[in-house]
């Protein structure tokens, strides 16, 4: 394996796609963002995905800490994240009824998952290059 692997640098520059400061407050607010849905989960004893909610809501605020302070390793904090969504919104189209149910699936993972899997990605690339 290069060096420029295990650095985190790529042999070949690629152009830096810079997200605006604002941002990086995306990995706090969706963990808050994701108590209620956690709560409804609770209520309705669907124990699995409380787990994998609260993992989410974990690494979320983890990566948020790791931003906060400037760290490298939020690089890896944000691809456990990216990972966790990923997982996430597959395990939930695999899940879904047929109809409605495929449907609203479809569109929690375009429309809030993978985006903001993506986002995370982003914020760790910017601070492991701060870093």
């Amino acid at each position: 394996m290069s060096t420029a692997v295990l650095s985190g640098r790529a042999a070949c520059s690629l152009p830096a796609f810079v997200l605006p400061e604002r941002f990086a407050r995306v990995p706090a607010m969706a963990a808050v963002a994701l108590l209620p849905w956690l709560a409804i989960l609770a209520v309705c004893h669907e124990t699995p995905w409380v787990v994998l909610d609260l993992v989410e809501f974990s690494a979320l605020l983890t990566l948020d800490a790791l931003l906060r302070r400037h760290n490298p390793a939020a690089l890896w904090a944000a691809a456990t994240v990216a990972l966790l969504l990923a997982a996430d919104a597959m395990a939930d189209i695999a899940c879904a009824g047929p109809g409605h149910a495929v449907l609203a699936a479809l569109a929690m993972a375009g429309g809030i998952e993978l985006p903001l899997a993506v986002v995370c990605l982003l914020l760790g690339r910017q601070a492991a290059a701060r870093g």
